[in-house]
């Protein structure tokens, strides 16, 4: 017999409250029936009114419209997925207007992951009436990635790596499967960076890690450049010369240290040069925050790189909102994972970055004929 859907009602919605950034996925239903909208309350025409007809909301949220996901079925609805994103540092007035437009009315929990989830949860609780339905972000990244692999993205592959990464000017961008993922390192680059080895979707740990991640390329860019956000620090990167700034092989070298295989363009000391007044004295702000994105870069690199070899694993999947419009790192990433393994280590890279990852997991609780994927803000105790 046939079996019948089940689904929490909407708005379906959930968030990534990450150390600088707050992501939100909405998925806006495009099969509602005349019954439904008959039956539909006016708080909730009004949300997805809101959410679909603007980009930005207030002074720093920003939906994200070339990453919508169109046409996807979930738990037997068809729609589409939207991207939304905002400082963390105004969390508080998120959860002000939830209480504002009275949304624990339509809601009592929200889906949420990340460090926020357990930071903000009090407040929440408190200032708005709301439960969070707290997920484990790893497993939503390594879920997420696989979810969105296999719908693609309105088309289009997922997943892409650069051919002839060491030729800047033979340097294409390819499409790549993950049909066969594992194993894979997953390299996510947020405020800091974790690594994980991932053997299969239920089974991976966490190699290391490292402080040094977006949160301290915009950190140091709003120090040394007055900078004040991502995008304009990665901007102003696009501009400069990190050679201005750090110390080549060649510097010390004159030329390439071949005996150990080094090109006389690696960069020998980042930020190495800054210890002569006149090398100070002749660089630009852009120049500064180009040589602070290859220095961050550089670094994710080298320990990815080491990672990948002490676990015997040759590929290596790089996700985060630090790649989010940022073709410089990730092109110097694959650069680096070619050069220095001698074409042996691949590095690959998703279109939709850490901003979709986290909002999908698999349910198993739903009565249907095959495994569903669904959003992670479907109510998880919902079951009929």
């Amino acid at each position: 017999h046939k079996l019948q859907y089940f689904f929490p009602a909407f708005p379906w919605f959930g968030m990534d409250i990450g150390g600088t950034l707050v992501k939100l996925v909405y998925f806006e239903p495009k099969d509602i029936t005349a019954e439904e909208e008959q039956e539909e309350v006016e708080s909730l025409k009004s949300i997805r009114r809101y959410l679909t007809s603007n980009v930005a909301y207030g002074n720093t949220g920003i939906r994200d419209v070339h990453l919508e996901l169109k046409n996807l079925t979930m738990c037997g609805r068809k729609g589409n997925l939207h991207f939304i994103r905002f400082p963390t540092q105004d969390m508080h007035r998120f959860i002000q207007m939830g209480r504002d437009k009275n949304f624990s009315s339509l809601h009592t929990t929200l889906c949420a992951t990340g460090g926020g989830a357990y930071k903000f949860e009090d407040d929440f609780r408190a200032v708005a009436g709301l439960e969070l339905q707290k997920l484990d972000e790893l497993d939503c990244l390594i879920q997420g990635l696989l979810y969105v692999d296999s719908v693609g993205f309105n088309g289009h592959p997922e997943c892409y790596f650069f051919q002839n990464p060491s030729d800047p000017e033979n340097c294409v961008k390819r499409p790549f499967s993950l049909e066969n993922p594992f194993p894979m390192l997953l390299v996510n680059i947020g405020s800091g960076v974790s690594i994980l080895a991932v053997y299969s979707k239920d089974d991976y740990k966490r190699v290391t890690g490292t402080s040094l991640g977006g949160g301290t390329f915009l950190g140091l860019c709003c120090l040394l450049t007055g900078c004040e956000t991502f995008e304009e620090a990665l901007e102003m990167a696009a501009k400069g010369d990190s050679t201005n700034v750090d110390k080549l092989v060649k510097d010390i070298y004159g030329g390439d240290y071949e005996r150990f295989g080094l090109q006389g363009s690696a960069v020998a000391s980042s930020f190495g040069h800054m210890m002569s007044k006149e090398k100070r004295d002749s660089i630009s702000k852009e120049d500064l925050a180009r040589a602070t994105l290859v220095t961050i870069t550089n670094n994710t690199g080298s320990i990815a790189r080491m990672c990948a070899v002490n676990e015997n694993i040759d590929r290596v999947v790089f996700v985060g909102n630090f790649l989010r419009i940022n073709t410089v790192s990730t092109k110097l990433l694959a650069y680096a994972m070619d050069f220095w393994s001698n074409g042996q280590l691949k590095a690959l890279f998703l279109e939709h970055e850490v901003s979709l990852f986290p909002f999908f997991i698999t349910c198993d609780s739903l009565p249907v004929l095959e495994s569903v994927t669904l959003i992670m803000f479907v109510h998880l105790g919902l079951t009929p």
